[in-house]
């Protein structure tokens, strides 16, 4: 269902993300790294990738699972994911001790959070990440959460990906629309309001339409108040192809700024499968560009990993539940890499 939508399958990502330093709110060390099993994780050189590495992620711990098992090998291999930032996905729970945990870790490494709210109402029509908050009145309660989490530490948001595209394309339900884009605005509104926070509303990718059937619900959705929009999110578009995208439709929105998720784009789409499906675990893709604010358009204002990359997309081609580690995939993942 998802072959002209895009995110696909985005998450039990949110159960699984809220696991890591929250209970406690703890942050690393001073330096950001974690010592698991003789293995270091540090943060990446914050003139071209400002944005936090955490360094007891999942991609972290399978580092240390393969190295105290000798596999040196698969560890180096896992550490090409293990060592660049990727999205935290805020949990539906506890959304304040989550934002907070995650900006805390952040700020204690002098690096900016990267989170992805994905919580809409309504969320996914159905499908493998079914679900979000139960009503207009607990999404803006969330929303409230995640504010307050972050507070005035530096954060990058990625708005609800897919929120916008499932309007335009149908699969959202006509009574859910206006709701819908008063929850964008809102949300835009209060995260706008933050210090130090940027905010970067899903836009589609290059594959599901053309700019013109997104632009003016963008808009609606209150685009002109963000920092910008973002395409390619979980999905596998080049970098090329989401420039070409993003610019057309930046030309139709003010000349917005956009973020491209380059984490699994390496080898471009996969289009052997049915058509339908290739958005779900496809066989055959690679890491993308690595996360950096040095980009090949100055409309771009960063090449970020919003899917995290090895966690699955859903059930199909033989994965496990959506958002899940999935081993054997990230290391397909990275050894297709350069």
């Amino acid at each position: 269902m998802y072959g002209k939508r895009g995110a696909g399958a985005l998450a039990a990502v949110a159960l699984a993300g809220a696991t890591l330093l929250l209970a406690g709110c703890s942050a690393p060390a001073d330096n950001g790294k974690k010592d698991g099993g003789g293995v270091d994780i540090a943060q990446r050189p914050k003139g071209s990738d400002p944005f936090w590495v955490n360094p007891e992620g999942n991609a972290a711990e399978q580092v240390a699972t393969y190295t105290r098992a000798g596999k040196k090998d698969d560890a180096e291999q896992i550490r090409k994911i293990a060592e660049q930032p990727t999205g935290e996905w805020i949990g539906p729970e506890n959304p304040e001790a989550e934002a907070r945990g995650y900006t805390e870790a952040a700020e204690k490494a002098d690096r900016t959070a990267l989170l992805v709210l994905y919580n809409i109402p309504h969320r996914d029509c159905g499908q493998f990440s079914q679900g979000g908050a139960a009503d207009g009145d607990a999404y803006r309660a969330w929303i409230d959460g995640v504010t307050k989490g972050i507070g005035d530490r530096n954060t990058t948001v990625v708005l609800e990906p897919d929120a916008v595209l499932h309007i335009v394309d149908g699969c959202t339900p006509d009574e859910f629309h206006e709701e819908r884009y008063d929850l964008l605005k809102g949300a835009i509104a209060k995260l706008g309001a933050l210090k130090n926070t940027k905010v970067y509303l899903d836009a589609g990718n290059a594959g599901w339409g053309h700019p013109d059937q997104i632009f003016q619900p963008l808009q609606r959705a209150g685009v002109d108040q963000a920092d910008g929009f973002a395409v390619n999110v979980s999905n596998f578009y080049t970098t090329r192809d989401s420039i070409t995208y993003g610019k057309q439709l930046s030309a139709k929105v003010g000349d917005k700024h956009f973020v491209i998720d380059t984490s699994r784009n390496g080898n471009g789409p996969y289009t052997a499968g049915k058509a339908d499906e290739n958005w779900c675990n496809p066989p055959g893709r690679a890491l993308g560009e690595t996360p950096s604010t040095k980009t090949a358009d100055p409309l771009v204002d960063a090449y970020v990993w919003v899917k995290r990359p090895g966690e699955s997309d859903g059930t199909c081609k033989g994965g496990p539940k959506a958002g899940e580690w999935w081993s054997d995939y990230a290391l397909k993942l990275a050894r297709a890499s350069k």
